[in-house]
């Protein structure tokens, strides 16, 4: 019998919270060496090579040091970088190759994953599990929320006050990019309380998930979606609407939980989301259906339909067209990891 989503509820202990902040699998090999730049787009080996240096100074700052007559030195507030650019130009592979060059205790999460984990352990544990790391790796810096941009402006600021350096990545609409440094001018104004720490690097270049791909793949009928998951190991079947009303009950901190050890994931019915707090958490699944490279099949509309051109027209933009671009990515995939 194949396995539902909706029959799962994912228990973690805060204190794996920060234990699980982590690059995704699918990111596991990847490195300054392995981020090939587009030589039509020079920002993008200019971004290697900052990111590299940035690497090597958090690297050298944490190294082991001695104060004068045996006392402790002095901590030095943490370094930041800040990658800017449009979907699918490496920054995460970048921001993940800093991650990967930096010593531990160390972190990676996006920025909702960041809130979600400062919701369940509160702002003060959050900032103490934190505090000794040599790094936070910020993917998906958002700021379409000021409540989630004030916590996280404050979070971070206890950090680097602690030594922590911190790396952030964020996305320019496909739309803005011959605009200036939109994004970036953002950034710096909403945690204007460290800018000065911040060196903000553009990665520039077209959507690789994008790039020479087809457009959405047609639906399956629902008897083939079926067969197709019970041919598969681990695969699971949820109706779309049962999956929708399941997310409501968990925090999003637990999606990964949910998902964990899924090789498949099959949505009958899908359908024009009905309203905006529904999309926000299938946003999140997305997301980590997208880091555990778990592709997906589905019957009723494409996937590209998901969310209404109405809620793309709004305030949360970038996160739909981001979810788009990757539940589309994880259409083509024939087996975990592409």
């Amino acid at each position: 019998m194949v396995s539902r989503l909706v029959d799962v509820t994912p228990v973690v202990p805060a204190d794996q919270l920060v234990a699980q902040m982590v690059p995704p699998t699918m990111f596991d090999d990847v490195s300054f060496d392995s981020y090939i730049p587009d030589p039509a787009q020079p920002s993008q080996a200019a971004a290697v090579k900052a990111c590299r240096e940035f690497a090597e100074t958090v690297a050298a700052r944490r190294a082991p040091r001695k104060g004068f007559f045996g006392r402790r030195p002095k901590v030095v507030q943490g370094t930041g970088i800040y990658l800017d650019g449009g979907f699918g130009v490496g920054k995460t592979h970048l921001l993940t190759s800093i991650y990967h060059d930096c010593p531990a205790p160390k972190a990676f999460g996006t920025f909702v994953e960041l809130t979600h984990v400062v919701g369940a352990l509160g702002f003060n544990r959050a900032v103490e599990e934190l505090s000794g790391h040599s790094v936070l790796c910020i993917d998906e810096f958002e700021l379409d929320d000021p409540g989630d941009t004030m916590l996280v402006s404050r979070l971070l600021a206890e950090l680097t006050a602690a030594g922590v350096s911190v790396a952030a990545t964020s996305n320019t609409l496909p739309e803005q990019l011959g605009e200036g440094r939109f994004a970036a001018k953002d950034f710096m104004r909403e945690i204007r309380k460290m800018s000065g720490i911040f060196d903000s690097i553009r990665v520039d270049g077209p959507d690789y998930r994008h790039r020479n791909l087809p457009p959405a793949p047609e639906p399956m009928a629902d008897e083939a979606l079926a067969a197709d998951a019970a041919a598969v190991p681990g695969a699971t079947l949820d109706d779309f609407d049962e999956l929708c009303q399941h997310l409501a009950t968990l925090h999003p901190s637990k999606y990964n939980r949910l998902v964990d050890g899924v090789n498949r994931v099959c949505l009958s019915g899908v359908k024009p989301l009905p309203d905006q707090s529904i999309a926000l958490r299938l946003v999140v699944l997305a997301d980590r259906l997208y880091d555990a490279g778990i592709p997906v099949r589905n019957s009723g509309m494409k996937l590209d339909a998901i969310f209404t051109d109405e809620m793309v027209a709004g305030g949360y933009r970038k996160k739909y067209l981001r979810a788009t671009s990757r539940l589309l990515a994880l259409s083509r995939f024939d087996s975990v990891g592409g």
